[in-house]
């Protein structure tokens, strides 16, 4: 059975075909997935979807890239949702440098005011984290992270860096990059890092794993990404698909 810690089954790539897809999840070994928010719009497509699947949890959060026009009005929005029963988690939110749509200073304000909201809610985080590891880092630590939970989203820092991370009791999520050829750093800190910290997850419709890379991603590759953690961590696939499950679990209260 695996745990898909991160989807946006929102997305307009699965308008053709996303009821479809949604019910062939159980049979096949999908437990459970959380879709994760990016906008405030986002949020109204996402909470339907998860009143109509018992396995479909939500996190309510806005992504880096959205936060230009975020108001302290959209932060009251934001509490109001997070006390509806199929809200496990408060994302994603964080940083991304990558772009400057949104100045770093926009940024990390509405990322320390979400993660505020998270502490007053009492609700897990999921991070966005994109050329940004110092200052999100940083950020982060100003919060009870150890009290609420946490998971890096798509881990994409060092093994240095993650020994910090574990040190405020976070998870880190792996998706379809770390099966990529050329993903050795990635790979390598998957090694480094302990296996009862370690979530699977999809960032569906993006970033499908070899050997689909380049099409449109589901839940129901999952299964190539618990391979290469499970030979990485030399350990059977049904190990990893166990425990990262079991973690997921634990991180969202489900």
């Amino acid at each position: 059975m695996l745990f898909d810690s991160h989807a946006h089954y929102n997305d307009k790539k699965f308008d053709d075909d996303r009821f479809e897809l949604l019910d062939s999840m159980k049979e096949n070994g999908i437990g459970y997935i959380v879709n994760a928010a990016d906008s405030m719009e986002s949020i109204d497509k996402i909470l339907p979807i998860c009143e109509k699947y018992d396995f479909m949890y939500a996190a309510v959060g806005v992504h880096p890239e959205e936060t230009g026009a975020l108001s302290e009005a959209d932060i009251d929005r934001l509490r109001e949702f997070s006390s509806h029963k199929k809200v496990c988690a408060i994302g994603e939110i964080g940083l991304d440098y990558h772009y400057d749509d949104v100045p770093k200073d926009v940024q990390k304000y509405w990322f320390d005011r979400q993660l505020s909201l998270a502490e007053e809610v009492n609700l897990p985080v999921i991070i966005h984290d994109r050329e940004a590891h110092e200052d999100c880092l940083n950020i982060l630590k100003k919060h009870d992270i150890k009290r609420i939970g946490g998971v890096m989203h798509c881990y994409s820092g060092s093994s240095e860096m993650a020994k910090e991370i574990l040190a405020l009791g976070m998870y880190f999520g792996f998706g379809g990059t770390v099966t990529f050829k050329n993903a050795k750093k990635v790979q390598n800190a998957a090694q480094n890092i302990p296996l009862d910290k370690i979530l699977l997850e999809t960032d569906c419709p993006y970033l499908a794993p070899e050997p689909h890379r380049g099409e449109r991603n589901s839940s129901l590759l999952m299964h190539y990404v618990a391979e290469k953690i499970a030979e990485i961590k030399g350990i059977s696939t049904a190990q990893a698909e166990e425990v990262t499950f079991q973690n997921a679990k634990r991180l969202y209260r489900i």
